[in-house]
């Protein structure tokens, strides 16, 4: 009985609070510690996995926002120099 037990804590972690949850937002609102955070919690295996998944989506959104950012940046300068 207790193989079974613990095979079912290991399939069903344990849900994160809301406590901890604000404490994500938290440290994520500071600059650089962020991405740091991030980092660890996308690729720790002792993360939970509902917290690892969104580090892995956030990671993915910043990535596309630097793409994102860039291109426009570089069409813009395009742009500025062909009007002049």
């Amino acid at each position: 009985m207790n193989e079974i037990q613990n095979h079912n804590l290991a399939a069903n972690p344990k849900p994160i609070s809301l406590g901890e949850w604000l404490l994500t937002l938290l440290i994520l609102s500071i600059p650089v510690v962020n991405i740091i955070a991030l980092l660890i919690w996308a690729f720790s295996r002792s993360t939970n996995p509902s917290k690892s998944n969104f580090a892995k989506a956030q990671l993915i959104f910043i990535v596309l926002v630097i793409i994102f950012a860039a291109a426009f940046a570089l069409f813009g300068i395009k742009m500025g120099a062909m009007s002049v």
